[in-house]
């Protein structure tokens, strides 16, 4: 092993690295966020603008993070779990919020966390079969809730009318990935479980 080997392996391992920093510095970002939009209060003032400003940060830690992490071999078991951690945190808290506000409606905040927390809870519940791979349509419904919330919570609609019907539009093509994504997620584990079931015995039909 090289000496450039064991510093990888050494900061792969360890909880401080920077895309962890990062990914920790997201959720820490959760409560302001949730803050300034409840101070704001749907007046579109100063405060609103803070949690554009902090929604926007969080946001490009992220990306950030994830990048860093790659390409200079950081990837942890913290940070595979912190990093969707964070996520769930950071799109579930501007749901809630803006439904709170009634900027957004209700059916469409249970609809998106009732398929994000139950598809995280589906993946544990098969992992002893195998792991559930992100797919390129789950990253898709990921970018597409990331932009309608976005649209959401800079005040569009005080600036021009019609602009709120973007962030609706936008939003409505989020629900539809994400009830989409979330069927082949349930379709995919339940053929791990059925694949998985018949290799718990061995040949000669013994538990394994």
């Amino acid at each position: 092993m090289t000496s450039t080997e064991a510093h990888s392996t050494g900061s792969s391992s360890g909880i401080w690295n920077l895309p962890n920093i990062l990914t920790m510095l997201r959720i820490a970002l959760v409560p302001f966020f949730v803050w300034f939009l409840a101070a704001d209060n749907s007046s579109h003032g100063f405060w609103r603008w803070a949690a554009v400003v902090a929604f926007a940060v969080a946001i490009y830690t992220d990306k950030l993070d994830g990048d860093i992490a790659r390409s200079r071999g950081l990837v942890t078991d913290f940070g595979k779990i912190a990093d969707p951690i964070a996520d769930k945190l950071l799109i579930g808290s501007a749901l809630v919020m803006l439904s709170i506000l009634n900027e957004l409606p209700w059916w469409i905040t249970i609809l998106i966390l009732v398929r994000e927390w139950g598809i995280t809870a589906l993946r544990f519940f098969v992992i002893r079969y195998g792991v559930i791979p992100a797919s390129r349509g789950g990253k898709l419904k990921t970018v597409v809730q990331t932009l309608a919330i976005f649209l959401y919570v800079i005040p569009l609609a005080s600036l021009a009318p019609w602009l709120g019907f973007l962030a609706l539009g936008v939003m409505l093509v989020a629900v539809v990935i994400t009830v989409w994504t979330g069927v082949q997620y349930v379709v995919e584990a339940l053929k791990l479980r059925a694949q998985g079931l018949p290799s718990k015995r061995q040949p000669d039909g013994s538990a394994s």
